[in-house]
């Protein structure tokens, strides 16, 4: 285990999941700011229990355990907060532009295309309507070659030429996941999501949102202050989507 600033770091080389032995830990009673890295995930997992590809040395794996004080309405906006720290980690490293695709995707484009560079995914644990622990996982693609990736995906290296280190991703992330984290709890878990729009994919063009059977058209209108996906319908009516997928664009099993 090592200390980088305000982060307690655990460190593997092989892992099932990152986000189960953070559980463990969270379970054992490990104190908010713990970090679980490994250098390969066995069964990492996404969104919907999606398979997320996890080669030994191609990525930064991780899972962080946080315990926010403040209401469980107010996790909606965690995630979308989390992205930001992703997105201007990679930016400022790799020099290129990252987009985020709702709820929880990382974009870069490589070969004029845009192409999944990270994905997130955050599940709780409450205590009646107390958060107990919230678990973060990410996952960055960060030096896995052209040839290595599946289709829809990029990494670090891939879209910008920049091959940066997974030590170099880690530390820039916790760096913005500090400053983000605490402007998250100072605001109560209502943050600005400025940042967010800013890089929004797909923001005003005409998308498509998958919600378990069902299939929604229209134009994607914004985020609101809640987190929610503002889609605009036929006709001028605005629905809030706070789950779903975002189908139009790159398709890929990860987060």
């Amino acid at each position: 285990m090592t200390f980088t600033s305000r982060w307690s770091i655990h460190r593997f080389p092989t892992l099932t999941s990152t986000m189960d032995r953070a559980r463990e830990l969270a379970q054992a009673g490990a104190p908010e700011r713990t970090v679980v890295v490994a250098s390969e995930q066995t069964q990492g997992r996404g969104r919907s229990s999606r398979a997320w590809h996890s080669p030994p040395g191609g990525g930064l794996y991780c899972t962080v355990i946080l315990r926010p004080a403040v209401g469980a309405e107010r996790l909606s906006t965690l995630p979308l907060v989390v992205g930001i720290a992703v997105a201007e980690t990679i930016e400022s490293l790799s020099g290129s532009r990252a987009k985020l695709k709702w709820p929880n995707d990382v974009w870069l484009d490589r070969n004029g295309l845009p192409g999944k560079v990270a994905g997130i995914l955050a599940t709780s644990s409450l205590c009646g309507s107390v958060i107990d622990y919230v678990l973060v996982g990410i996952g960055v693609n960060v030096t896995t070659s052209e040839n290595d990736l599946p289709p829809g995906a990029a990494s670090v290296w891939a879209a910008s030429g920049v091959r940066a280190s997974i030590d170099d991703i880690l530390a820039g992330l916790l760096d913005q996941l500090d400053a983000v984290y605490t402007e998250y709890l100072v605001a109560a878990g209502r943050p600005s999501l400025e940042a967010y729009r800013r890089r929004a994919a797909m923001m005003g063009e005409r998308v498509s949102i998958e919600q378990m059977s069902d299939r929604l058209e229209g134009r994607y209108a914004g985020v609101d202050d809640d987190g929610a996906l503002l889609l605009e319908q036929d006709g001028g009516s605005v629905q809030r989507i706070v789950a779903g997928d975002l189908v139009r664009g790159p398709q890929l099993g990860g987060t």
